[in-house]
């Protein structure tokens, strides 16, 4: 992980190192907590700009009602915070973690009325699944770990606690020598991967899993604002793992993972076996807003001055 000068932690800008918590603090024992994940992205004309930042700030706070934690900053100042974030440490391009957490005072599962921390930290991270992953596409295995069901977790909060259940999935599937896990709900219905939504495409139609048990991704909506607006037919229901085996293209989205082409599934090649023409589209669409080149989408820009 590569450094940055500083972190923005309870209202000030302090040295990557001074950055630092008690033992005791209860989110580090119990799980307790909310984050996001955002992307500032370089612009044609070098100019840094965060992408859809303000969407990415009022799921944190949508987060922290769920459950039940009260962030002592504004949306405002939280956005204000990201952007200065990124400025200060000279970043053109980078990941930014917002994480909302409790501090040392009182242990125990009931004892939730410590201080609430906030901290936003911002460093430089390339494509999360490598860049050969983005060109050629990645191997994803069905994962013996189901998503929560929605009465177990609260699937629409990016809890840090839910990701106890993306990490034995990422690991299981990368320890077999895939690059990531496909995970089913409780019904065995496709759900989602384990820090991303999942798509298919077949003979032209595009299908990605509803609501219901996903955390309804950020990238995800955009990518569907942008499949509509090029006339794609574009449906969201449930389906089947052996669905996924008959697609002609597969791909995922999230804020690390962008835009990835999903190649083979179970050992089942998908398609040609290479990135079809609805996902190398998307791409090549997506890479053109986030670069601040499709002026119809500059809204979902935050710029860094």
């Amino acid at each position: 992980m590569e450094k940055s000068d500083y972190i923005w932690f309870d209202g000030e800008l302090v040295e990557w190192d001074q950055a630092q918590v008690h033992v005791l603090t209860h989110t580090l024992h119990y799980g307790l907590g909310v984050f996001e994940g955002i992307r500032c992205y370089e612009g044609t004309a070098g100019q840094p700009a965060i992408f859809r930042l303000p969407e990415h700030v009022d799921r944190l706070f949508g987060s922290a009602h769920i459950l039940g934690l009260s962030i002592p900053f504004t949306q405002e100042q939280i956005i204000n915070a990201c952007v200065e974030t990124v400025r200060v440490n000279k970043l053109r391009a980078c990941y930014i973690r917002p994480i909302v957490f409790l501090g040392a005072g009182e242990m125990g599962l009931a004892a939730v009325h410590n201080p609430v921390r906030v901290a936003i930290i911002v460093w430089s991270w390339g494509a999360y699944l490598g860049e050969d992953g983005v060109r050629k596409g990645v191997r994803l295995r069905t994962s013996s770990f189901q998503r929560m069901h929605v009465n177990t977790h609260m699937t629409k909060a990016k809890a840090v606690g839910n990701y106890v259940n993306s990490i034995l999935a990422a690991v299981e599937a990368r320890r077999g020598g895939y690059d990531e896990a496909m995970m089913l709900d409780v019904d065995g219905y496709v759900s989602e991967c384990s820090g991303e939504n999942i798509f298919i495409v077949r003979r032209g139609r595009v299908k990605t899993t509803p609501h219901t048990s996903i955390l309804s991704g950020i990238t995800r909506d955009a990518v569907l604002e942008v499949l509509r607006e090029d006339g794609v037919a574009v449906v969201e229901e449930r389906f089947t793992r052996d669905e996924t085996y008959l697609a002609d293209e597969a791909f995922m989205t999230g804020t690390a993972a962008e835009v990835t082409p999903v190649r083979e599934i179970d050992d089942r090649q998908i398609g040609t076996g290479r990135p079809g023409p609805v996902t190398l589209t998307l791409q090549q669409r997506f890479a053109a807003i986030t670069r601040g080149e499709d002026r119809g989408h500059a809204g979902w820009l935050t710029p860094v001055r």
